[in-house]
């Protein structure tokens, strides 16, 4: 089976090496890059709680300072991945779900707790700050990264894809859709997806690549990649 991976190379390396473990073929487009944002100064000890809806802001923070036994709120698999590797101790983990992950925190965590940080890129697609504050918490959100759509493609990537169009393909995210729909059309590739299985996260993910014409569309939370190879 030919897969194509999007994600940026350190999140999805030991995903490459499982995949060709199992005698896969696999191509590797990132089609999004993560900068780092300076932010103000964070006195971590006035916070009971941190949320992370992505590991990307778990990579770019520099946690030195905050007690690792705190409340840590993760979005998914990813991130909570990520999370115990920075050494939280804490941590309550939804299933790639911002609603789900809302939910976790009103079950886990009292309004009359403590004060919570929410840590996240600079595009969201919830704002999950707001919404708990009025559900009457107290929340500081801080953006410590932004996203690039990448643009710079080997010129000979798509000369070789279009003699093996991928059977499964894997997109992240929203801005990483937005991404493959732009390289898709600037490269003349817009018929060439229909024996292509697209695997997105979520439905508003999904929603931005409908116009190209895919085999099937699945919906799937990290973690589940290997699972959905078998369903196809």
């Amino acid at each position: 089976m030919h897969i194509l991976l999007t994600r940026p190379l350190d999140d999805c390396k030991d995903l490459i090496l499982k995949f060709k473990s199992l005698d896969n073929i696999v191509s590797h487009l990132p089609l999004i890059e993560i900068i780092k944002k300076p932010h103000r100064n964070i006195d971590f000890g006035q916070y009971k709680g941190v949320i992370f809806t992505s590991s990307n802001s778990l990579k770019n923070l520099d946690d030195q300072k905050i007690d690792k036994n705190i409340f840590c709120f993760c979005v998914g698999s990813f991130t909570e991945k990520e999370a115990s590797k920075n050494g939280f101790q804490n941590i309550y983990c939804a299933d790639g779900n911002v609603k789900n992950l809302k939910e976790i925190i009103l079950q886990n965590f009292g309004k009359k707790s403590g004060k919570l940080i929410y840590i996240c890129g600079e595009l969201i697609t919830s704002d999950l700050d707001k919404e708990l504050i009025s559900e009457g918490y107290l929340v500081d959100k801080i953006v410590n990264y932004s996203v690039s759509h990448v643009k710079n493609v080997k010129p000979d990537f798509f000369e070789k894809l279009k003699k093996s169009m991928p059977d499964v393909v894997f997109v992240y995210s929203q801005n990483s859709a937005t991404s493959f729909m732009n390289i898709i059309k600037n490269n003349n590739m817009e018929d060439q997806w229909m024996n292509t299985n697209l695997m997105c996260i979520g439905e508003k993910t999904s929603a931005i690549l409908n116009e190209i014409k895919w085999k099937k569309i699945f919906l799937f939370s990290p973690g589940e990649e290997e699972y959905l190879l078998y369903k196809i």
